[in-house]
């Protein structure tokens, strides 16, 4: 029924793996202020104190106590099952759903695991801690190597390539994700634009101003499954408890 899904993932999918969210209802990031920890201003102002903020999330996620959920399981079975043309956009920067089994991946905020080169942009995988000794191989001098993170004032990743793919979807589900920040906010106005079937899974229920059509509330791993049922089965996806 469906030829070209674009799919969403946010904070919600990765909780449910036991990762923490980054943004805590008194508006701070692991007990740490926004600007201090996630703006180019806040790593110049002290690169040691917003390394040890990302080592910890990155020990956390390679400590062998976080695995993906059935939601990033489903992804996985979607992409390898599913004959049209499937991208999964997450915000998230933890590796769940390459573990998973996702291919078809694109990390609009950057990636956990990685370290980027400040002078010439190139990415490497991150084996140790960041910190004085963890460096680029490309350049002379080699340069200490920052977060691969899209911070507060930077452009999101793979935006040209995130809008062609929601100017040609006919599904386009979002999970686990408030919906509130920019660009991410708007591209579920630009999928119901272009006329595809728009599909939220959340644990909170939608207000009035819901530019989804259909909402699913509940937990991801739960109605994630059988969205992707739903999909390889053929059928359309309804509000229905059966999808």
């Amino acid at each position: 029924m469906y030829q070209q899904i674009v799919v969403l993932t946010g904070a919600g999918i990765s909780a449910e793996s036991g990762l923490r969210t980054f943004r805590d209802q008194d508006g701070l990031w692991e007990e740490h202020h926004i600007e201090d920890v996630a703006t180019p201003e806040g790593y110049e102002r002290d690169v040691e104190l917003v390394e040890r903020f990302y080592n910890s999330r990155w020990q956390q996620l390679h400590s062998g106590t976080v695995e993906p959920n059935a939601a990033h399981l489903a992804l996985a079975r979607l992409e390898a099952e599913f004959t049209g043309q499937l991208l999964i956009i997450t915000q998230n920067v933890d590796d769940l759903h390459e573990r998973a089994g996702s291919r078809r991946l694109l990390h609009m905020h950057g990636e956990l695991s990685k370290g980027r080169c400040p002078r010439s942009r190139q990415t490497f995988i991150l084996r140790d801690p960041f910190g004085p000794k963890n460096c680029c191989t490309c350049c002379i001098p080699a340069q200490r190597l920052r977060p691969h993170i899209v911070w507060f004032g930077e452009m999101p990743l793979g935006m040209d390539r995130i809008h062609d793919a929601l100017d040609h979807c006919d599904l386009f589900i979002a999970i686990g994700t408030s919906g509130t920040v920019y660009p991410a906010a708007g591209f579920v106005d630009a999928a119901n634009h272009h006329g595809a079937q728009t599909v939220e899974v959340n644990m909170i229920p939608p207000d009035r101003h819901c530019q989804f059509q259909y909402h699913l509330t509940g937990k991801a791993g739960e109605l994630v499954p059988q969205l992707v049922n739903t999909i390889l089965a053929g059928r359309v996806i309804s509000s229905e408890p059966n999808l």
